[in-house]
């Protein structure tokens, strides 16, 4: 039994396997079309709890009808509510295919012998976490990570505790600048998601907040950050973050054929050019595990991967 399947919605895209079962005795097929590859059931695909749930819902599972028209199987989006349980369920096989943040990537890999990372969106190479504060905390927008040192005396959330842009780089940027958790005023707080870090900030809960750049600045642009409340205090330097993990029972026909399909979103198709705006990127792009040794690092250092 799977341990999350409690609400499962698969989907399936009738069209595509009708076409596929009409057309499998064709000699003639192009080569290079997307979906060749055998799966004997549903592919399962979920995502870090790192935004509105009802957000990710919807466009995860656009996402997993566009994934099963283009592969032709069954695929299905299953949420979790935790970071870790996003883990736990990759590592017991009750998710075969899941975007991960940086850090719980390398920690679901390290957990399943053959784990492959898959693909990753355009900006996730060269990804940053912004630190913001409340406008009348009297911190002012700083230039590079040594004046992070204003951050100390501060109330500060972070978010997941396990997220990378919202606390594994941030944390470390902070510690760069001489700033260690004990300098901060009371304890940090973790709020769980991205959206809910501006919120806190905005609310004059916490002082300051770190998380996912892209998240921001969406947020930003949709006009749901009171800007006379919140600011952006500073941009950290790049680093790798978020991609797809896929479990080793995947074949690497299918594996390929997953990051053909992700590499298909077209922004000029309205339907597709939705998931891509979800996700803040313009495409999808190949990657692979050697591109985390540097968030494996850090995390070991952080006490957020044993060992």
């Amino acid at each position: 039994m799977r341990r999350y399947r409690r609400v499962l919605i698969p989907i399936v895209a009738a069209v595509a396997l009708l076409a596929a079962a009409c057309g499998s005795g064709d000699a003639g097929s192009d080569d290079n079309e997307i979906g060749g590859s055998e799966f004997d059931g549903t592919l399962v695909i979920g995502a870090i709890p790192d935004q509105d749930p009802e957000v990710l819902a919807r466009n995860y599972e656009l996402l997993a009808g566009f994934l099963a028209e283009e592969l032709g199987v069954e695929v299905s989006y299953e949420p979790v509510t935790e970071y870790d349980a996003a883990v736990t369920a990759f590592r017991v096989g009750d998710l075969d295919l899941v975007w991960f943040g940086g850090l719980t990537g390398v920690q679901a890999r390290l957990q399943v012998d053959g784990a492959e990372a898959v693909a990753q969106r355009d900006i996730d190479e060269q990804f940053t976490s912004v630190f913001i504060a409340g406008v009348d905390t009297g911190i002012d927008p700083i230039d590079s990570v040594e004046d992070l040192a204003v951050v100390a005396g501060h109330t500060l959330t972070f978010g997941s505790d396990t997220s990378t842009s919202g606390r594994l780089m941030p944390q470390s940027f902070l510690k760069q600048a001489g700033v260690l958790l004990d300098d901060l005023q009371g304890e940090p707080g973790f709020s769980g998601s991205h959206d809910a870090t501006i919120e806190l900030v905005e609310s004059g809960t916490f002082d300051v907040g770190a998380l996912n750049s892209q998240v921001w600045e969406s947020r930003v642009e949709a006009g749901d950050v009171d800007l006379d409340r919140v600011q952006l205090i500073f941009e950290t330097p790049v680093y790798y973050d978020y991609h797809w993990v896929a479990r080793p029972e995947l074949s690497d026909e299918l594996k390929a054929d997953i990051l053909a399909a992700l590499q298909k979103l077209d922004p000029a198709d309205p339907d597709q050019a939705v998931i891509l705006e979800f996700f803040g990127a313009a495409s999808f792009i190949d990657t692979d595990n050697g591109n985390y040794a540097s968030i494996e690092e850090i995390g070991r250092e952080s006490g957020l991967i044993d060992g």
